[in-house]
C-alpha cells in the first residue's frame, strides 16, 4: 500500500527530496486540474478531481518527514491507529517527571523552568534522531529491514509524545505573553 510513492513514481523511502517532489507534484497537478480537462466527460472530470485530492494529500504527507514516517509505518501495519501504542516504561517515567516539572513551573509562572524543559525536549529529540538516523536510510520495502522499521516506530512514537509536550509549552508561552 505505497500508493503515495507510486503516485509520484518514487520508490518508498523515509527521506524524500522536497524539490523533486514539488516538481512532480506540479506536473501531476497540471494533468489532473479541472481547468485543463474540460473536454472530458463529467465522470472523467470527477475521477480527476478525486485523483487531484489524493495527489494533494500525498504531497502534503511526503513533504513532511514525520508524516512520511507515519505513513510508511501505517502502511506496513506497524501503527495501531485505534489504540495507544505502548512506550517503554523508562521513557514514560522520564516523561512523567518532565510533565510534573512543567506543571509546577506553569502553576508558579516560572518561565525559566518552562524554557529549560523546552530545551530538554529538543535535546531528547536530537538524541532520538541520532539513534535511528541510519535506519531512516534503509529501504522500508526490504524484508531484512524489519528491525530497522521497529526502531523507526519506537522513534516515531516517542517523537510524537515529545511534540505534545512542546505543543503544551507553546500554549504556556502564549498565556505568559498575554
Amino acid at each position: 500500500m505505497m500508493q503515495y510513492f507510486e503516485l509520484f513514481g518514487e520508490k518508498p523511502s523515509f527521506k524524500t527530496d522536497p524539490s523533486l517532489l514539488k516538481k512532480k507534484f506540479y506536473a501531476l497537478s497540471r494533468e489532473l486540474h479541472p481547468d485543463f480537462n474540460t473536454s472530458g466527460s463529467e465522470e472523467e472530470q470527477m475521477v480527476n478531481l478525486e485523483k487531484a485530492a489524493q495527489l494533494n494529500k500525498a504531497y502534503k504527507t511526503l513533504l513532511d518527514p514525520d508524516a512520511t514516517i507515519g505513513y510508511i509505518l501505517e502502511s506496513k501495519g506497524l501503527l495501531e491507529t485505534e489504540k495507544q501504542a505502548p512506550l517503554p516504561p523508562d521513557f514514560l517515567m522520564e516523561m512523567m517527571d518532565i510533565n510534573e516539572a512543567l506543571a509546577d513551573a506553569e502553576m508558579e509562572g516560572n518561565t525559566a523552568t518552562v524554557e529549560q524543559t523546552a530545551q530538554q525536549i529538543t535535546t531528547l529529540e536530537k538524541t532520538l534522531y541520532e539513534t535511528v538516523e541510519k535506519d531512516l536510510d534503509a529501504d522500508p520495502e526490504d524484508p531484512a529491514a524489519e528491525k530497522a522499521l521497529l526502531r523507526v516506530k519506537d522513534y516515531y512514537l516517542k517523537k510524537k509524545y515529545l511534540q505534545r509536550i512542546l505543543d503544551r509549552i507553546a500554549g504556556i508561552r502564549n498565556i505568559a505573553a498575554r
